[in-house]
């Protein structure tokens, strides 16, 4: 009787065991590609956080970027992103704010008619110089 309790409660203790996960690890630049549907032509272009850019009529201001390791199971790239649809005086529309995952493009994707953009990946460096050495 003895043996056959053992393997029932290890079987129901393991569902309780908690899994480390590892912490997700800010950068200060992230990848983004850029899709011009009238064109066709993809852009792709790095972005420091808190740094706005241009995409076409679209203004991009990423907040945070963070990666995991690839052990990891959950999402391992991240942004948090703010979009602002500009207009010809120049007065800008927040279109899109919230997180990006580049793992899965389309859960949070930016919904314009003209462009689209989605999270690439999170560095740490780029040939790109930082907006305050421009």
């Amino acid at each position: 009787m003895k043996i056959l309790l053992r393997p029932l409660l290890i079987a129901a203790v393991l569902p309780f065991v908690p899994t480390v996960q590892a912490q997700p690890v800010a950068n200060p630049i992230a990848t983004f590609a850029g899709l011009d549907k009238i064109t066709g032509r993809i852009t792709r272009f790095d972005v420091y956080v808190d740094e706005t850019v241009l995409f076409g009529a679209l203004e991009l201001t990423p907040r945070a970027c963070y990666d995991r390791p690839k052990s990891d199971t959950l999402q391992r790239t991240s942004a948090f992103l703010e979009v602002n649809q500009m207009s010809l005086d120049g007065t800008g529309e927040r279109i899109f704010t919230g997180w990006m995952f580049a793992d899965s493009p389309a859960l949070n994707a930016v919904d314009h008619a003209v462009y689209d953009v989605w999270l690439i990946e999170c560095k740490t460096s780029t040939n790109v110089p930082p907006p305050d050495a421009r």
